[in-house]
């Protein structure tokens, strides 16, 4: 307990999901937490629902992530509320707003599309670590964390613009890294396998791939927000992470060592 005690953590995407089962397993180890998401409805029901759980400082902002001024915004009221960030967990990811429904293929894929699909995925994540690495520095320590995918290593189809962009974000994690290391920053990524409210609308549209990955998991089920992918990212965000920099760390239950069957019907 109190791994991240008098440790600030800023989350993006924590509404629900991943971002707000990490945003839960670091309130339980004591860190202050500022969430932001898209929706600020989602963000605000979850920093309340933190706060008096756990019993530790939370503030929240809505914030649309692709865009730069937005980011800055974010950071800014993190920075004013607790004077420091030391834990920066990249997380938001969505489809761009008015999409058409369906799958990224490679040959459809639109400029606007593509465009936001960098800009959510990989450059809002650049410009949060830009915003928060001055502090991180003068302090000597501090802790990146990005969400990438398998999809983006394994190269999955019908989800190119999803893919590009998270395999971006990885190379820009080691990047960091690399650069990083010697101002006690660490940044690592995650591939994450849960069972978000995102994944339960994919195995409602498509139980039988669904099916299939789940039998091609070693372990046999989705990872829970919380407890599976949340308890990977307290170590990537504590002190024990000490001498662990620029690494992806599989949080999906051994579908990464051979793969899994993801082919979604087109329809």
């Amino acid at each position: 307990m109190n791994r991240l005690q008098d440790r600030v953590a800023l989350i993006t995407g924590a509404g629900a999901g991943i971002g707000k089962g990490v945003a839960r397993r670091f309130a339980a180890e004591g860190a202050s937490l500022w969430l932001a998401d898209i929706n600020a409805e989602t963000c605000a029901a979850a920093a309340h629902e933190i706060s008096e759980e756990f019993g530790v400082q939370v503030g929240y902002s809505a914030a649309d992530v692709s865009e730069h001024a937005a980011v800055q915004t974010m950071v800014d009221a993190a920075l004013a509320h607790f004077g420091r960030v030391d834990i920066l967990v990249n997380n938001a990811w969505g489809r761009r707003p008015g999409a058409k429904p369906g799958f990224a293929q490679v040959e459809t894929l639109s400029d606007l599309d593509a465009d936001w699909a960098w800009r959510i995925g990989a450059q809002s994540a650049l410009w949060a670590m830009q915003a928060v690495f001055p502090g991180m520095k003068q302090r000597g320590w501090g802790r990146v964390i990005n969400m990438c995918s398998l999809n983006g290593v394994n190269a999955h189809p019908y989800s190119v613009d999803y893919n590009m962009a998270k395999e971006a974000l990885r190379t820009l994690t080691r990047s960091a890294a690399r650069e990083w290391a010697a101002h006690g920053i660490c940044c690592n990524a995650i591939c994450p396998g849960a069972a978000t409210e995102a994944y339960q609308k994919f195995a409602t549209a498509q139980p039988e791939n669904a099916a299939d990955m789940l039998r091609m998991n070693p372990m046999g089920y989705m990872g829970e927000p919380e407890r599976d992918i949340g308890g990977a990212a307290l170590f990537l965000a504590s002190d024990d992470c000490c001498y662990v920099t620029g690494n992806t760390l599989f949080v999906d239950g051994g579908s990464h060592i051979n793969g899994v069957p993801w082919l979604p019907k087109q329809k």
